[in-house]
């Protein structure tokens, strides 16, 4: 008798499922007598099945199909009603992610709540959308055995494709910036390549008309296959943080993600080692949204910076950060997981150490590893922010005073406000409230919320 398979629900875009192939990887290499389902919209993997890990593709709409098989585990990496929904009806030994039944709408699992909790309070968070995804249900030293591939070198080849759209306009360049960034490229001898779907097409209109010259323009011209094939032939693709970016890193094409707007790069860069991100070096950067009328970090991005750094990068030559930006390449940490390592090495700014102290932090309230890492990243605030360590500690021990007052019978709910917990404690006090929301606000939830703010608490202490 065969093993009761997996199934993977994952109905958001193109980008979301790409970041579920490492997912599928793993699962089959954790569990390789069990075959692995992914229901997605057809729009998406029909295209997608050439270069997807392998596994068994269908639609949402199959329910009749899903409910007929006992699952070993149901994973719901959506958001959508109708995934919560089918996640709680399907007979499995393991459910995570999002469930609704009966009118609740609950999250299982410790680490999709972890994500659950990063609605418009990511600011700190340092763990990549691909391990969020697995970190439940995958074994950590499988993860960090794993090698993925590096992008490829083509040697001469001066092609490199500008990706021109991206899901939101504060997320992507304007066209001034597109066809000064192709005149640019072209000064250096590089030969840019315009591209981007059907909707993209009016602006790629725009991008030639101010360009003024002739442009290779295959915008809206592919669908996601033959744009995969396509990217065979580049040396890099400038893009901002979109689906096709994801595929172009999946397959092995280089890419310079142009990481602008309201984006956090440590969740959606490119996720395979030896891809390049560029940002700007702005303290109001990893924004869920620009709290300003407009997000100014798109304005340090300067078109000459980046088809220098295209062409360095095509020619694998050394590289050094631009003024007034931050360029990083993908790696991996010490302990196997997502990195984005500054080029060059730099000293870590307050932002990069209050970064690694949650993401330690939270490693150990879930069992990645024990408490010396979150105490080792501490030590790290304190050394090289003192400023910054001190008022932490007091706002960490507020925190642990509101979560004390919260048992009184009846405040928990009153009482409980994560936006009121200053930003760098954020991480904690959104999770805490997403906990207390997601168990009733139970006697065990606090609980488990309190020891988490006193374990931080002792590693503090211990400086």
């Amino acid at each position: 008798m065969s093993a009761d398979p997996v199934l993977v629900l994952q109905l958001q875009r193109m980008g979301d499922i790409i970041l579920s192939y490492p997912l599928l990887l793993w699962l089959s290499r954790q569990w390789p007598e069990r075959r692995a389902f992914v229901v997605a919209e057809p729009t998406f993997y029909n295209e997608l099945l050439g270069v997807s890990p392998a596994a068994t593709y269908l639609p949402w709409t199959a329910t009749g199909q899903l409910a007929a098989r006992r699952w070993s585990l149901v994973a719901n990496l959506s958001h959508r009603p109708e995934g919560a929904a089918l996640c709680a009806a399907l007979e499995t030994g393991r459910r995570l992610g999002a469930t609704l039944s009966g009118g609740a709408l609950r999250v299982q699992g410790d680490w999709q709540l972890y994500r659950a909790s990063l609605s418009h309070n990511n600011r700190h968070n340092r763990f990549h959308w691909a391990e969020l995804n697995a970190l439940d249900c995958v074994d950590p030293a499988l993860m960090a055995a794993t090698s993925f591939d590096t992008p490829r070198r083509l040697g001469p080849e001066k092609a490199v494709g500008l990706f021109l759209g991206a899901s939101e306009p504060d997320k992507r360049p304007d066209a001034p910036f597109w066809a000064a960034l192709a005149r640019e490229c072209e000064r250096r001898g590089l030969k840019p390549v315009l591209l981007g779907g059907p909707a993209d097409q009016p602006l790629c209109a725009e991008v030639k008309a101010l360009h003024g010259g002739r442009l290779a323009d295959f915008c809206g011209r592919f669908g996601l296959r033959e744009f995969a094939a396509m990217g065979q032939t580049l040396g890099l693709m400038i893009t901002p943080d979109t689906g096709p970016m994801h595929l172009a890193a999946w397959t092995g094409l280089a890419t310079l993600n142009l990481s602008m707007g309201p984006v956090n790069p440590w969740e959606t860069g490119p996720y395979n080692p030896g891809h390049h991100v560029l940002r700007a070096d702005m303290a109001c950067l990893d924004c869920w949204r620009c709290r300003f009328g407009r997000p100014h970090c798109k304005d340090r991005f300067d078109p000459a910076q980046v088809a220098y750094l295209a062409r360095r990068i095509v020619e694998g030559a050394r590289l050094k950060n631009p003024p007034g930006m931050r360029l990083y390449e993908t790696a991996r940490s010490t302990r196997g997981l997502y990195h984005l390592r500054g080029v060059p090495p730099a000293a870590p700014r307050a932002s990069d150490v209050l970064g690694e102290l949650w993401r330690a932090s939270f490693g150990a309230f879930f069992g990645l590893w024990d408490d010396q890492p979150p105490r080792e990243a501490w030590q790290a605030l304190a050394r090289e922010h003192p400023r910054l360590a001190k008022p932490f500690a007091r706002g960490l021990d507020a925190l642990s005073l509101s979560l004390a007052r919260s048992r009184a019978p009846g405040r928990a709910r009153e009482q409980w406000r994560w936006r009121e917990a200053m930003p760098m404690l954020r991480p904690l006090a959104g999770y805490v409230h997403m906990r207390l929301d997601n168990e009733d606000h139970s006697p065990q939830a606090l609980a488990a919320c309190m020891e988490m703010a006193d374990r931080l608490r002792d590693a503090a202490a211990r400086v």
